[in-house]
């Protein structure tokens, strides 16, 4: 692997058990990180994003069909590591997560800043009063107060507690943080703070960021590089700038005629239809039945294309 890359992925797949049948989360997909970048993943819901999050950091459900594929950090494979190897060596030391909906990875009766430096003492073996001192010291970086430190969950603002869990997230200086929809419930003030700080820690302490996220416009603030799924797959990954200013696959083009512009009189568009059911996804292009530009070959399964360090799955670039 490059030296410039982080983490592989190839060919990731992630099933579940339903009593409805089998559901294909995350149906073989690839993608590099490079040091020190942040990939933003954009899709529809339900098209696998926070499954491919999961898949990455092995937070798997019970009901797990299938999971298997490469997964490489650096030059090492995780997935040839046994559970209680990769929970001490790689989650939360190498790679971390910030969920969702904070206020749900918090414990109410706990002080915050224990909860912070709880991953320094486990897989750090810090001693306590060291790990306070590096919960302050994420705080910082994150714009908490140090005083915070004595306070629980229920007495922060929703933008102080996603603050919070992004310092949990960076207590044991992992290469790598995943962060799913981290301003989903916030203020467009506080989301503009947010990726504030998320830009300040990537400059600072050199992280790789991959970002889930439905806000195409304000994660163009942090995206280095662009991966859209779409019905568990992904079509189109690439360099922000070429990406924003010119999507390759029709559904990217769909999701960016759909963000509203300020400098532009052009009405924000929609994309017609439903994703498909991943219980039992179409043969060929799983876009077809909503795409503006199918035509006949589009029943076959596309290929994926490169185009100048970009990839796209579509028969209009074969």
């Amino acid at each position: 692997m490059a030296a410039d890359t982080v983490l592989r992925v190839k060919n990731l797949e992630l099933f579940f058990r339903t009593s409805k049948g089998v559901v294909r989360a995350v149906d073989g997909i690839d993608f590099d990180l490079g040091r020190n970048r942040a990939v933003v993943v954009v899709g529809e819901s339900g098209c696998g994003k926070t499954s491919m999050a999961k898949a990455i950091l092995r937070l798997l459900p019970k009901n797990v069909d299938t999971y298997k594929g490469e997964i490489y950090l650096n030059d090492l494979e995780t997935m040839q590591l046994g559970d209680e190897e990769y929970r001490l060596k790689m989650r939360w030391v190498k790679m971390s997560m910030v969920p969702q909906a904070a206020m749900n990875s918090l414990n109410p009766v706990l002080k915050v800043g224990d909860q912070v430096a709880e991953p320094a003492i486990i897989h750090n073996k810090m001693s306590k009063e060291i790990a306070l001192q590096q919960a302050k010291k994420m705080f910082r970086h994150v714009g908490v107060p140090d005083d915070f430190i004595e306070r629980y969950a229920f007495e922060l603002s929703g933008g102080m507690r996603q603050r919070v869990a992004i310092a949990m997230s960076l207590v044991s200086l992992p290469e790598l943080v995943v962060l799913d929809e981290p301003t989903s419930a916030l203020d467009v003030l506080t989301q503009a703070n947010i990726f504030n700080v998320l830009k300040r820690i990537k400059k600072d302490l050199g992280m790789s960021f991959i970002l889930i996220t439905h806000d195409i416009a304000t994660s163009s603030e942090l995206a280095d590089d662009v991966a859209v799924m779409y019905a568990g797959q992904i079509v189109e990954t690439g360099d922000a700038h070429r990406f924003f200013a010119a999507p390759l696959h029709p559904y990217s083009k769909k999701l960016m005629d759909s963000v509203p512009r300020l400098r532009a009189r052009q009405e924000p568009d929609f994309i017609t239809g439903q994703p498909p059911s991943l219980l039992n996804p179409p043969t060929g292009c799983r876009f077809a039945e909503r795409c503006p530009s199918r035509f006949e070959r589009c029943d076959e399964d596309p290929p994926t294309i490169s185009i100048e360090g970009r990839t796209v799955k579509c028969w209009l670039h074969a």
